[in-house]
């Protein structure tokens, strides 16, 4: 195999989840040129990873059949002749340019039914493979053979370089300790530490001489603004003003990163930072934080995680009840190490 084109997930965390099976496919076929297929806003992290050469634009949002732009697109892939395509997303849609594309082997779990769609298919055994890391990296296997164990922690570059570039467009300096915080979390309410906990530890974590920086999309930009009017003074929001690419550089430079089960999460992690991760509605039994510097809270109780995007019992105690308190003491052993 000389070329082959991935199909990258739609979310930043997941796409992350991909690279250790990147770094397989290129330990087993030296010399392989591999491509990304990815939504423009997972795009800079798949520009991070030293195993993709080129990563093409997929237009198609949440949902969107459009059938017409997919065929233009697959005629593009075709002229590109890739030996293989590996198809992470289950999705049916997400299987169809590379059928359409023509590209001989199309790599994949049967998904939402993608026979024919997914010629060689793998069968998603959930309890052989709890972690989503290791159900990417199974993808590098024959279907049916034994994932070859350990599977290494992702991990994506920010250069020295890049760093202070960054620094530079944003018109930022670099202070002598960072903690970042990303109380974001795309999904819902049910992931989010409240902000009053983040406004508490953050007076608490600037009186040990830290500079708090917030980051997230410009949809995080309204609670780390009431994190900000909280601690007066203490924090700038990021949140928005910073491109993908940007946060990662700036994230690299953090001495600690404190965040929610986020895709945020996964970078730091990624980035091999020191992290403290918040776990409320979700289990960090299927995507938790993949560095030996993460430190995961969660309270465990009978009714988490549920998974759901809103507290089904509207109390939210998972979270409200992890105190400000609590995740200091996490903090403070990882800053001073």
């Amino acid at each position: 195999m000389k070329k082959a084109l991935i199909v990258a997930p739609s979310w930043i965390g997941d796409t992350i989840m991909a690279q250790p099976l990147l770094a397989r496919l290129l330990a087993r076929h030296p010399g392989l040129q591999l491509d990304a297929l990815a939504p423009r806003w997972v795009a800079p992290v798949l520009q991070r990873m030293a195993e993709i050469s080129e990563v093409i634009d997929s237009p198609f949002g949440h949902g969107q059949l459009s059938l017409k732009p997919r065929w233009q697109l697959a005629r593009q892939l075709a002229a590109r002749d890739y030996d293989a395509v590996y198809v992470l997303p289950n999705s049916l849609k997400s299987a169809l340019v590379p059928f359409m594309a023509g590209i001989p082997q199309r790599i994949g779990f049967t998904g939402e039914s993608r026979y024919g769609l997914i010629n060689i298919r793998h069968t998603l055994d959930k309890a052989a493979l709890p972690l989503m890391v290791e159900r990417f990296a199974q993808l590098a296997e024959i279907p049916g053979g034994a994932l070859a164990r350990p599977v290494s922690y992702p991990r994506i570059r920010s250069t020295a370089g890049e760093r202070q570039k960054t620094l530079d467009e944003l018109g930022l300096e670099r202070p002598a300790r960072i903690v970042a915080f990303c109380p974001g979390a795309e999904y819902g309410p049910a992931k989010r530490w409240p902000a009053a906990h983040f406004a508490a530890l953050a007076k608490k974590l600037a009186e040990q001489g830290c500079a708090i920086w917030l980051f997230g999309s410009p949809k995080d930009h309204a609670v780390a603004e009431e994190i900000a009017q909280l601690a007066p003074c203490l924090c700038r929001n990021l949140c928005g003003a910073t491109s993908l690419a940007q946060a990662v550089d700036l994230l690299a430079m953090a001495d600690l990163v404190v965040c929610n089960d986020s895709g945020l999460m996964h970078v730091a992690a990624a980035l091999d930072r020191p992290l403290v991760t918040l776990y409320g509605s979700s289990s960090p039994g299927f995507t938790p934080p993949l560095s030996d510097q993460a430190d995961i809270l969660s309270l465990q109780l009978a009714c988490s995680p549920c998974f759901k995007r809103e507290c089904p019992l509207g109390h939210l105690d998972c979270l409200n009840r992890l105190t400000p308190e609590m995740v200091l003491a996490a903090c403070l052993k990882r800053i001073s190490r």
